[in-house]
C-alpha cells in the first residue's frame, strides 16, 4: 500500500506525519508526490516514517520497490491467461486473488481497470453477474483515453486521428468505460 493511501486510511494529514516523524514536510510532500522514491530514501527515514505511521518498514516500502511491467506487456499478459484458463476460471482466479484490488492499492490504475474491465467483459460474455466488490471502482475513470501502442503508432505514420476515433466507436464497451481503448482481447498469439 502506498504512503498516499496510508496517509488516508489512517486520516493522517502530511503536514501531521511531519510533525509525528519529524521529518522534513518538503521531503514527505516529494514522496508522497513521487519526485523522491521511498525505496532510494535512507534507512532512518524509512524507520521514522513507519513508526509515525505504525506500520512494518516492509510494509511502508514494499510498493516501491516492485518491478511493475510495460502496460502493453501486462494486457498481453491478461489476454494469454484469459486464453489459457477459459472464461470461467479466468474469473474465478482474478477474483479470488483480488488481483484488482491489488493494482488499486498499489495506485496502477491503468492496470486495475484493465483487469476490472475483462472482468466485467468475460462476466457479460457468459451471462455472469457482475463481483458487486468492484462498484466503487467501477465509478473510476482514467483522466486520458489509453491507446494500444500500435494505434498510437498507425496514427502518427498516416498523420491522422481518424483511426483514434474510429478505434474508439469499435471499442469494447467495458474497456472504453475506463477510458481504455481495446478491440481484441481473444485473437492472441
Amino acid at each position: 500500500m502506498s504512503i498516499n493511501q496510508i496517509l488516508k486510511d489512517k486520516r493522517i494529514s502530511k503536514y501531521r506525519l511531519a510533525k509525528d516523524s519529524n521529518i522534513p514536510y518538503m521531503t514527505i510532500n516529494d514522496i508522497c508526490n513521487g519526485k523522491a522514491n521511498l525505496a532510494e530514501c535512507n534507512a532512518k527515514t524509512v524507520y521514522k516514517l513507519s513508526r509515525a505511521l505504525d506500520v512494518s518498514m516492509e510494509e511502508l516500502i514494499e510498493p516501491y520497490t516492485l518491478y511493475r511491467p510495460d502496460f502493453e506487456l501486462f494486457k498481453s499478459n491478461v489476454c494469454h491467461k484469459l486464453k489459457e484458463l477459459g472464461d470461467i476460471q479466468f474469473l474465478i482466479e482474478t477474483i479470488e486473488n483480488d488481483e484488482i484490488t491489488t493494482y488499486y492499492k498499489r495506485e496502477w490504475f491503468p492496470e486495475c481497470l484493465y483487469l476490472l474491465a475483462m472482468v466485467d467483459y468475460v462476466s457479460r460474455e457468459n451471462n455472469v453477474s457482475l463481483c458487486e466488490e468492484y462498484n466503487n471502482l467501477r465509478k473510476m475513470k482514467l483522466k486520458e483515453i489509453l491507446y494500444p501502442a500500435s494505434l498510437i503508432t498507425t496514427t502518427i505514420v498516416l498523420n491522422s486521428d481518424d483511426v483514434k476515433k474510429k478505434a474508439i466507436d469499435d471499442s469494447i464497451p467495458e474497456f472504453i468505460r475506463f477510458n481504455i481503448v481495446e478491440s481484441e482481447v481473444r485473437n492472441v498469439i
